[in-house]
């Protein structure tokens, strides 16, 4: 990883809606390394000076921290000038790029840092864009020595840490894990920006081109150890939480199978199956939602009923999207909770014999998923770039958030930041 620049972190897109909140979690993260008698040099990027500005107004007047508007230096950069990308790249180690959706803006990013050795992270929840990178810039980056690491935000820490999570806690083999996400909002209700809407909108429209992606990459299947673990319905009440749910259309399963991959072919260590659900609460819930998905992946399938979706995005969405996002009321009373049930083998139980002998539940939780907890996932996940080196791969590329982090004090880091990995109930036998 680059070293000797002027920056340790610069954060690109600091003045978009999530950006905004990066900055001050960058802050924040700054503060704590000044009370522990370290630094952490940091910069914003973007492309208008009082937009940044503004933003670094208003992380000082949050954080009580009025030095922020004079210390922290600010790097013009625009998405669709390569020139001032590269500027940007070769003033620092890390990029947190935080411009999205990815599959229209985040590839000049990803090619300027891997240009320049210089490590990138980025919260995209579109598979196609994140596997569209491994296949184009994982040898160049390797050779420069750059890690590049996607989904680093609620698409996909919690999902892919907490398989690893789960895989430690067991004494024996993890072969199969399910995970059920519930999302938790308080009196004032919740939102999504619309930004994150655009990013699912075109991320679902684009299954042809991830399937084409997969081909030219050519990876192997993954074998599957122990017992298959066996698929939900498209709607099922899910006895251990008393809920129903439904798949997660989320990025999640695509991460981790990654991060599976490269554990089972770099590390030799055993796969694990995965299948990601979301909770929806009650049967009025049900019906509300088979309506609603109906309709939404109908348009989603055409140009006309996808612009239809981007520009009526509250309308669409019973006015859960919205084009300014959720109130700072909204944000503090939401959180997430994402379950893990696992199965597998006891020690020296060989998993290709029987049945699997244990069970366990562990949990990730912490506060309202978009715009809280991406932004620590987010710079944590930069932290551990910066601080354990020796923990890393040896060698650059693009990775996964698991795949990268396995062997660092992710995890910890995370625990300590609001985002906390638990064990709910001990492998029984």
């Amino acid at each position: 990883m680059a070293t000797g620049r002027p920056f340790e972190m610069v954060v690109f897109g600091a003045s978009g809606f999530t950006g905004q909140y990066v900055v001050q979690e960058v802050a924040r993260v700054a503060a704590e390394e000044e009370e522990a008698r370290g630094s952490l040099r940091w910069a914003v990027a973007g492309r208008s000076r009082e937009k940044l500005q503004a933003v670094l107004e208003k992380a000082a007047a949050k954080l009580g921290k009025t030095e922020l508007k004079s210390e922290v230096s600010i790097i013009l950069c625009d998405v669709s000038d390569p020139s001032s990308l590269a500027n940007m790249a070769k003033q620092t180690a890390i990029v947190l790029n935080c411009v999205g959706p990815y599959r229209f803006f985040g590839e000049p990013v990803v090619k300027a840092c891997v240009e320049n050795g210089t490590s990138c992270i980025d919260i995209s929840g579109e598979p196609q864009f994140l596997e569209g990178m491994y296949l184009n810039y994982n040898d160049k980056a390797a050779e420069k020595g750059a890690y590049i690491v996607g989904s680093c935000g609620f698409d996909s820490i919690p999902a892919d840490m907490g398989v690893l999570y789960t895989k430690n806690s067991l004494k024996g083999t993890l072969t199969a894990v399910e995970s059920f996400l519930t999302v938790k909002s308080g009196p004032e209700g919740g939102s999504i920006h619309e930004g994150t809407w655009k990013s699912i909108v075109y991320g679902l429209a684009d299954q042809e081109n991830l399937k084409k992606v997969r081909r030219q990459i050519g990876h192997k299947s993954i074998p599957v150890i122990g017992a298959k673990l066996q698929r939900r319905g498209a709607v099922f009440f899910c006895n251990e939480l008393q809920q129903y749910s439904i798949p997660f259309m989320g990025a999640d399963v695509s991460v981790v199978k990654r991060t599976q991959r490269y554990l089972h072919t770099q590390e030799e260590e055993t796969p694990v199956q995965y299948a990601a659900y979301a909770t929806i609460g009650g049967i009025g819930n049900v019906i509300k939602l088979m309506f609603a998905g109906l309709l939404f992946l109908m348009l989603v399938k055409f140009n006309f009923g996808r612009k239809l979706l981007v520009k009526y995005p509250e309308f669409f969405s019973g006015g859960y999207i919205t084009k300014e996002g959720p109130t700072e009321k909204q944000m503090e009373g939401s959180s997430f909770e994402m379950t893990f049930f696992g199965q597998g083998y006891s020690t020296g139980k060989d998993p290709q014999q029987g049945k699997p002998d244990v069970k366990i539940c562990t949990r990730v939780k912490g506060p309202e998923a978009g715009y809280v907890a991406t932004p620590i996932a987010m710079v944590q996940a930069g932290v551990a770039l910066l601080k354990d080196k020796s923990s890393l791969p040896k060698t650059g590329g693009v990775y996964s958030p698991g795949a990268l982090f396995s062997k660092t004090k992710l995890i910890d880091r995370l625990n300590k930041h609001g985002i906390e990995f638990s064990v709910i109930s001990k492998p029984e036998v």
